[in-house]
This record gives C-alpha cells, sequence and structure tokens, in this order.
C-alpha cells in the first residue's frame, strides 16, 4: 500500500472548470439526439412498440462492453496527446460520422437494420469519449474542487440535451418540414442529426486543445492522491477465488435462455441470460490465468477490480441501477406514451403524432434545461445544508414524483412540470455519485472503476431492453402509460437506498 503526498494540484478557476468539460457538452448532444428521437426513427422506418426494446438494446450493450475497457486502457496510456484525450477525439470522429450517416437510413436496402447499426455506432462512440470524462474530472481537480468539478460538467451535460433536444422543434420554426412521407424522415430530424454531429466534434476539440493533462509522475506526486492506491490486491485476491462464483453466473444465464419459451418470454431476454453466462465464463478465465500468476492481462485485471470494489462503490451501485432503470424507460416510452395518451395517435405519419413526438423534444429540453440551473445553483446549496446523500435522496424523490404525473396527467401543458422534478433529479444522478466516487478511489486506478459504476447503469438499461416488454405485453398490452408507473416506482426505490450510502461517510 502507498500513499503520495508531496505537493497539491492546483485550485481551477472558472475558465479552468469549463474547458475541462466543455467537450462534455457535445458528447451530450448526441447522447439527447439519440434518446429523443430513436423511438422516432425506428417507428418511422417501420418498427411496431414491440420492437422497440430489442432495437434499443445495442445502446446499453455498447456501454457494458466499452467503458471498462476503456476505463482500463485509458489508466494505462500516456501519448503526445495525453492520458484521456486520445479517447475523446477517437470516439467523437466516430460518433459525428454516425450521426452524420443516421438520417440516410431510409436510403439502404434494410433501413431498420442501417438504422440500429448506426446507433449501435453511436452509442459505442459516445461511451469511448464519455468514460475518460468522468476519470478526467478527478484527474484534474484537487479533491475539495470534485462537487464543482462534476457540477459544472452536469451543467453542460444539461446544456448540450437542450441543445440536441430542441434541435426539431427550433427547425421546424425556422420552416424546416416536421412531415414526410411513410418510411422516410421528416427534415426537422435529418438536419438535428447533421448540426449535432458537428457540434459535437467541434466541443470536444476545445476541451482538448484548451486542457492539459497532468503526466503519470506528476499524477504520483500530487498530494489530492490520498486515497491508498493498491493496484495490484484485487487482481491478487482472484486467485484465491473459488470457481464456483463463476459457475453461479452461468447457471442463472442458462436458466434465463430456457425461460425464454418455458415462460413465453420476449426473445430479447435470451441476450440477457447469454450475458450472464459469458461473464461466468470471463470470470472462470480471469480466475485460472491469476492462479496461475498471470495477472497484469486486461481480463483479469477487470474481473478482479469489479469482484473488489470499494463498500461506497457497492452500495452506490445499487441506487444507480434503480435509477437508471427509470431513465431508460423514460427513454424508450415517453414517445408512444405522448403520442398515444396526449396527442391521441399511433400513426406515424400523422400531423398529431409527429405534433406530439416534437412535444417531447420539448418536454426534453425542460428537463435537461432545469438539470443544468439546478446543477450550478439548487444542488451546492442543498449539499451544503443537507450532505451529498441527502440531497441525492431529495431529489431522487422529486423525479420519482414527475414520473408519476406522467402516469396520470393528460395535459400537454402540465407535463411541463413534470420536467421539472426529472430534471432536478436528473442533474443529481449525473453529479452527486461521481462527486463522491472521485473523493473515494485511488486516483491511479480512477478509469477503471468509473468504466465499471458504468456496469450499474447499462445492466438495468438491458433488464428495461429485454424484460419490460415481456412484462407490458404480459399485463398491460398495447398501453406503454404503464410504464411511467414502473418508473416512479423504481426512482422512489432509489431515494430510499441512497440513505445506506451516508451510513458510510
Amino acid at each position: 500500500m502507498t500513499t503520495a503526498a508531496i505537493t497539491e494540484k492546483p485550485r481551477f478557476g472558472f475558465w479552468g472548470l469549463f474547458n475541462i468539460s466543455f467537450g462534455f457538452f457535445g458528447i451530450q448532444i448526441g447522447f439527447a439526439l439519440q434518446n429523443a428521437n430513436m423511438s422516432r426513427v425506428f417507428q418511422t422506418l417501420g418498427a411496431s412498440m414491440d420492437d422497440l426494446p430489442a432495437l434499443w438494446v445495442a445502446a446499453p450493450l455498447t456501454g457494458l462492453i466499452v467503458q471498462p475497457i476503456i476505463g482500463h486502457l485509458s489508466d494505462k496510456t500516456w501519448n503526445r496527446l495525453g492520458r484521456r484525450r486520445p479517447y475523446f477525439l477517437t470516439g467523437a470522429v466516430f460518433a459525428a460520422l454516425a450521426l452524420f450517416l443516421m438520417p440516410l437510413s431510409p436510403g439502404f436496402g434494410a433501413p431498420l437494420l442501417f438504422a440500429a447499426a448506426m446507433l449501435w455506432l453511436l452509442d459505442a462512440s459516445l461511451n469511448v469519449s464519455m468514460e475518460p470524462f468522468r476519470a478526467f474530472v478527478g484527474d484534474m481537480l484537487r479533491t475539495d474542487q470534485h462537487s464543482a468539478g462534476y457540477s459544472v460538467q452536469t451543467a453542460f451535460i444539461g446544456a448540450g440535451a437542450v441543445v440536441g433536444s430542441i434541435f426539431p422543434w427550433l427547425l421546424e420554426q425556422l420552416g424546416a418540414s416536421n412531415v414526410a412521407a411513410a418510411g422516410t424522415l421528416p427534415d426537422t430530424v435529418r438536419y438535428s442529426f447533421w448540426f449535432g454531429g458537428a457540434a459535437l466534434f467541434l466541443a470536444v476539440l476545445w476541451t482538448i486543445a484548451t486542457t492539459r493533462e497532468y503526466s503519470p509522475d506528476e499524477q504520483a506526486a500530487f498530494a489530492g492522491q490520498t486515497v491508498p492506491v493498491e493496484a495490484g490486491q484485487p487482481v491478487s485476491a482472484l486467485a484465491h477465488k473459488s470457481y464456483l462464483s463463476s459457475g453461479v453466473w452461468i447457471a442463472i444465464g442458462l436458466l434465463v435462455i430456457l425461460a425464454v419459451d418455458a415462460l413465453a418470454l420476449e426473445k430479447e431476454v435470451l441476450l440477457l441470460g447469454a450475458l450472464l453466462a459469458f461473464y461466468g465464463v470471463l470470470s472462470t478465465v480471469a480466475i485460472a490465468l491469476a492462479k496461475r500468476g498471470r495477472t497484469t492481462n486486461m481480463l483479469s485485471s477487470i474481473v478482479g477490480d469489479f469482484a473488489g470494489m470499494p463498500e461506497v462503490m457497492k452500495r452506490l451501485s445499487l441506487v444507480q441501477f434503480f435509477s437508471w432503470s427509470a431513465l431508460f424507460i423514460m427513454w424508450i416510452n415517453t414517445t408512444p406514451v405522448v403520442t398515444q395518451y396526449v396527442f391521441g395517435s399511433t400513426d406515424t405519419a400523422s400531423a398529431a403524432y409527429n405534433e406530439g413526438a416534437n412535444w417531447v423534444n420539448v418536454l426534453f429540453t425542460v428537463y435537461n434545461g432545469v438539470a443544468a440551473v439546478a446543477a450550478l445553483a439548487l444542488l451546492p446549496l442543498l449539499s451544503r445544508r443537507f450532505g451529498q446523500v441527502v440531497t441525492h435522496m431529495i431529489c431522487l424523490s422529486l423525479g420519482a414524483l414527475g414520473f408519476l404525473m406522467f402516469f396520470v396527467v393528460r395535459d400537454a401543458q402540465a407535463l411541463l412540470v413534470a420536467e421539472i422534478g426529472i430534471g432536478i433529479a436528473w442533474a443529481s444522478i449525473l453529479a452527486m455519485p461521481y462527486a463522491i466516487l472521485a473523493s473515494n478511489l485511488p486516483q491511479a486506478k480512477l478509469g477503471i472503476y468509473m468504466g465499471l459504476f458504468n456496469i450499474f447503469i447499462v445492466v438495468p438499461q438491458l433488464l428495461v431492453a429485454t424484460l419490460m416488454g415481456s412484462i407490458m405485453k404480459l399485463l398491460f398490452p398495447g398501453e406503454p402509460i404503464w410504464t411511467m408507473l414502473f418508473a416512479a416506482a423504481a426512482l422512489g426505490l432509489a431515494a430510499v437506498l441512497t440513505l445506506r450510502v451516508g451510513k458510510l461517510r
């Protein structure tokens, strides 16, 4: 166990914090265009409501694979461009390419398949850029600025999401057509993706050009690295683990696969079972390598760090699991819910449906705008008064009330009130867990732990994408409004579980 206490990282002013996180503004434009418009794109290209979860499953699956790998690699990278910045640039290039190609989907022989492939590329590329940005704040800032750094990052996330979400509506106001022939995308959607791709790339370039990363020697010298560095301990512990734990994962995965036919579940559940079994196989290989003394390989490192997560990260992970379950339900189902129950249409070629779909962009703009303001004004105020953990609980509770409003309200304007609560929760979800983690994790492993933390964002999304369709088909066929009640319950449970984190602080 070693610690370093030689010097201190410099304190950053406003413009320093601005430059560190401005690239996330562009990344979130990409995420916002994806979240607010992909269900619309898929439905326009012929997908049914039952098809949406399967088509969306690409997004969380890529995050599950990409983020731990990128986190592990970026911890060990150092070249002329830096430690994290090479990954910012790579992700931005491919994300911009996916945003440019997505609106061209109707011109391909299998437009729905092409759109799904572009979603896969887009989400993978956004994750390549996003994961290092999370660790970047912890790399660059001293411990007492972590909350401020992640709050500024959250403000940029909210601002980027506002820009990305409002693009189609704004273009309609400027005269672009919001209606197109069946099977084709309207101009408002096509131009939004193209403008968004350019904005994403330029924003990431800004952070790359205006920041200088600390070298590994500088990082080792900073007194801010007061968390013990036990780089080899989690991997070494693998050598003493039994293969039984891996066998349990494999058995659970096989049982899930067998249950698909036995219980007439949706076919997407097969993917969930396959992933569980595959993790069991990977864990078996990682344990075998560790037992043979081969502890420097990436697989053993990632599996070892996952098994040896700090306790505060374990408890926060459970909160994240239920928080992101609610969010993914919202992203998939808000368009079908609003168009069907508020605007009264399920016909994707109708004016009413497209008016409702554009109103979803407005709703998403509001909650992201609220998040941007809350990150800079409300969260610091609540944190000083109640502490980070209680602040997070309060914000999640407000979000749960917002989802509950979607279940009972049928007025488009009234839903703006619901988005205020959801926006406050969104701000907290993007800032508080990371501020807590960055102050309690070893700096030398910040990338891999941030990447592993993403698993508890991705797994609930996979569960929603695979299981929600089966649940809705069984209990509420053709009634997507009930998904909002599930979202409210999930976020309410996350608020309660946040209190367990407080017991460790």
